[in-house]
């Protein structure tokens, strides 16, 4: 017989993958600066994306979205983009778990997850990227060539972020459930 998880452990399952998405975010290899951007392949995505697939899409973009708040907030170079963060990976999270969860598929679909976590991935990459040729264009006053040299650079970046969260999200998911499972603690769709 399946056992119902608690409310009180459930909140401790989102508030333990926030804090692994906020470590996740300090994980990572600087990029060469161009145009005054600071990229940086990092494993952040990776956890926003397994919050998603393990949690479902309300508490798994929660802790995504919360996680990489709370790193943006201690590091003065990503403080002023710290609402847009938690709003994007929030996002993220919601996309690719929403399509891995959806029409009871409790995310147990490889194929399934692995479209979910691209799109949850793609959606992530529009946003971010939008808001940084608004914001370039019209709020720093940059010109157009500077603007889009940042936009490719920061697609190049976000799209190999993007690429290796999806690789290692979508099989540590399976991982995780199998984990879970053997803990009698399998009881996600019920709580989401």
């Amino acid at each position: 017989m399946r056992k119902k998880m608690s409310n009180t452990m459930f909140v401790a399952m989102v508030g333990v993958m926030g804090a692994l998405v906020f470590a996740a975010n300090y994980l990572y290899v600087p990029l060469p600066a161009v145009a005054g951007t600071t990229p940086r392949i990092h494993m952040g995505n990776i956890m926003c994306l397994l919050a998603g697939l393990t949690l479902g899409p309300i508490p798994g973009g929660i802790a995504a979205g919360v996680g990489s708040l709370f790193f943006d907030l201690t590091n003065p170079l990503y403080v002023s983009s710290a609402p847009f963060t938690l709003i994007f990976k929030f996002l993220m999270a919601f996309v690719c778990g929403q399509i891995a969860w959806g029409r009871e598929a409790q995310a147990k679909s490889f194929k399934r997850n692995i479209v979910a976590g691209v799109l949850g991935q793609l959606t992530y990459i529009i946003l971010y990227l939008g808001k940084d040729l608004i914001t370039n264009l019209f709020f720093n006053r940059v010109e157009i060539q500077t603007a889009l040299v940042s936009l490719a650079q920061k697609g190049i970046t976000s799209t190999i972020n993007g690429i290796i969260a999806v690789v290692f999200a979508i099989p540590l998911s399976f991982a995780l459930r199998k984990g879970l499972e053997q803990a009698n603690l399998h009881g996600l769709r019920d709580m989401r």
